[in-house]
């Protein structure tokens, strides 16, 4: 796991059931200084997913918002 996955996941594991916006997430985990693409966001849940092989089912997508964490 790399370290913005890693914080990505913490991020979302801290707050189970808190909704991250795509934005939300980019400002929290890459800072607010650093501009990208939304769809990096859903690249890096894609891979940590993929990382978490059985318990990937932790990460839900709200389609149109972004991401949250139900354990």
């Amino acid at each position: 796991m790399t370290f913005k996955e890693y914080e990505l996941l913490k991020l979302l594991m801290q707050r189970p059931g808190i909704v991250f916006s795509r934005q939300e997430i980019m400002e929290r985990v890459w800072g607010v200084d650093f501009t990208l693409e939304t769809r990096t966001v859903d690249m890096h849940v894609k891979t940590l997913r993929q990382k978490l092989g059985e318990k990937n089912d932790i990460i839900k997508t709200i389609r149109n918002v972004g991401y949250k964490a139900e354990v």
